[in-house]
């Protein structure tokens, strides 16, 4: 409770940033409007991501991915396709998990390049300064011999619900209900679990990130069918409890310990490059499991989670690959978590008619910033600003209130004086590591000020 009034202030300010966003496509603004909102966002970006790939501010795909993720600034961002070099046409192979964090950490921050040599000139602190980061980098352990998926976030990983880690690709089932055993599909399914600032959000948020199966043969739609039934599963049965109040309640699920069902307020939101057209596919299963509108669906009140509806902003189109394709998704649990707003980014063919709408540093895209989006993937981004349920405020924060009972009186005068005399740090108001005139000071402004 110590300082939460003061710490509140500083997380804001660090999740503002520089930017003062008040969301305007039409000319150039594509950020957040509301700073406490979670910006989420999906992108496949086709191999661009890989240690041999050259990491430089010039006419190529790198370079067109840094500049549309700065332009974004995401709080959590999902990413497929990652780490495959063969796929790029730059290297062999695919990145290890030490390699591809490495890559991810140049993606953000920059630096030399240990694996072509020299420095990295283009990442995304470049264009956003240092107040933007995703310092939080999970590489999935599950690959299939070409990439691997990746979750960065601004806020850090922790096992939420007492499972035994806050990250993990692999997981695999023994038959039951609708799904029958298995994985989360042929290059697995990860989930991070994300503390969120406990001074802004009453609760945190389970992050889920995947690329099913590509194709359109008959075991392509099984093996995209059986991965959405057990990813279904695991966030109705391991998450939500079933509607039992425990987690994982017929023991099916296999990972390292069963815990607890999530927090009221904590969501689990859910997407990646999903390989199907809206419909009756892997992306209306995750959100729905077996009974479309029934009582087993994966949202925690067990009624059906909820696609996105994102759509170009100028254009209104929703395609996200190819021209007629919406293979990319965020599916999240309404009744946890309200979307702001939601919208798909591209830079071309979709009624962008000056250079303007494209936001910076994208628009600044070398040669003719309407290609960075063709240039950069075959895919395009789905961006959704979620609206959390906010902290409950302390009616009463300390300091001044040091005898913690919401009343501002002698206690809270005697109470301070004691810790001072005592050479208690918790007297340290002015947090200079010294105890001195200003901590008094401090404490009698924070005193006359009274409770908010």
């Amino acid at each position: 409770m110590k300082y939460s009034s003061i710490i509140a202030g500083s997380i804001l300010a660090c999740i503002s940033g520089s930017a003062v966003a008040q969301w305007d496509p039409d000319n150039g603004d594509w950020l957040k409007s509301d700073q406490t909102d979670i910006r989420i966002m999906t992108w496949n970006v086709q191999d661009g991501i890989c240690k041999t790939n050259p990491k430089t501010d010039a006419f190529n795909n790198w370079n067109g991915i840094v500049r549309i993720i700065a332009s974004m600034q995401p709080d959590i961002l999902i990413l497929q396709e990652c780490g495959d070099n063969s796929g790029n046409g730059t290297g062999s192979g695919v990145d290890s998990i030490v390699d591809l964090t490495t890559v991810s950490e140049l993606l953000v921050q920059g630096g030399t390049d240990p694996f072509l040599g020299g420095a990295v000139t283009s990442y995304i602190q470049l264009f956003t300064g240092t107040d933007y980061d995703l310092p939080y980098i999970y590489a999935s352990e599950a690959n299939d011999g070409f990439n691997r998926n990746l979750i960065l976030s601004r806020y850090p990983f922790a096992d939420l619900n007492g499972g035994g880690g806050a990250t993990y690709s692999t997981f695999v089932l023994q038959p039951d209900e609708y799904q029958t055993g298995g994985t989360g599909g042929i290059r697995g399914y990860q989930f991070a679990e994300i503390d969120l600032p406990d001074e802004l959000y009453a609760g945190d948020v389970v992050v889920g990130n995947g690329h099913l199966k590509a194709g359109g043969d008959s075991s392509d739609f099984e093996q995209r069918a059986r991965a959405s039934e057990n990813i279904a599963y695991l966030i109705d049965y391991y998450y939500n409890g079933a509607g039992t109040g425990m987690s994982d309640p017929h023991s099916k699920v296999s990972l390292p310990s069963t815990g607890t069902i999530l927090a009221p307020n904590t969501p689990v939101i859910v997407g990646g490059d999903l390989n199907e057209n809206p419909g009756n596919g892997p992306a209306e299963f995750i959100a729905r499991a077996a009974t479309n509108g029934g009582t087993d669906g994966t949202d925690r009140d067990q009624s059906d989670s909820t696609l996105d509806q994102a759509f170009q902003p100028i254009s209104g189109d929703i395609t996200t690959q190819g021209n007629g394709s919406k293979l990319d998704y965020l599916i999240y649990q309404d009744s946890i978590v309200t979307p702001r707003r939601q919208f798909i980014f591209r830079s071309t063919g979709d009624g962008m008619t000056n250079a303007s709408q494209i936001p910076e540093p994208a628009r600044s895209f070398p040669i003719n910033p309407f290609t960075v989006s063709g240039f950069s993937s075959d895919h395009r981004p789905v961006v959704i600003d979620f609206i959390f349920e906010a902290a409950a405020v302390d009616p009463c924060p300390s300091p001044p209130d040091f005898a913690d009972d919401n009343v501002l009186d002698f206690f809270d005068i005697a109470a301070f004086l004691s810790a001072f005399a005592a050479q208690d740090m918790i007297a340290d108001i002015t947090e200079d590591g010294q105890l001195d005139f200003f901590d008094i000071s401090g404490f009698l402004t924070l005193f006359s000020a009274g409770c908010p």
